[in-house]
């Protein structure tokens, strides 16, 4: 059996655990990245007989990848959005 443990601290109100033995990696690095969770003090990967600190690994995993100013194409997003207007018009 696999699952994780977050670990999540309130500051002076208290901290509390995540525990769900059905929740993924994957749904773990979404609920991370989405800010479902904050203020993580660990997050451990328990596995048969094995405890493993994967915080930092899962917290790289969520950051949003940074991409430059230059490589954003205006022109196209400017002609989804016409497009995407266009879409709700009344014929």
């Amino acid at each position: 059996m696999q699952y994780f443990v977050v670990m999540i601290d309130y500051g002076r109100r208290d901290r509390e655990a995540v525990v769900d033995p059905e929740i993924t990696r994957r749904e773990v690095i979404s609920r991370v990245a989405s800010g479902e969770y904050r203020n993580i003090s660990f997050i451990h990967e328990i596995a048969e007989n094995s405890v493993e600190d994967v915080t930092d690994a899962i917290l790289a995993e969520a950051t949003l990848p940074h991409v430059p100013p230059g490589d954003v194409d205006l022109q196209a997003s400017r002609l989804d959005h016409a497009r995407d207007l266009r879409k709700h018009e009344r014929t």
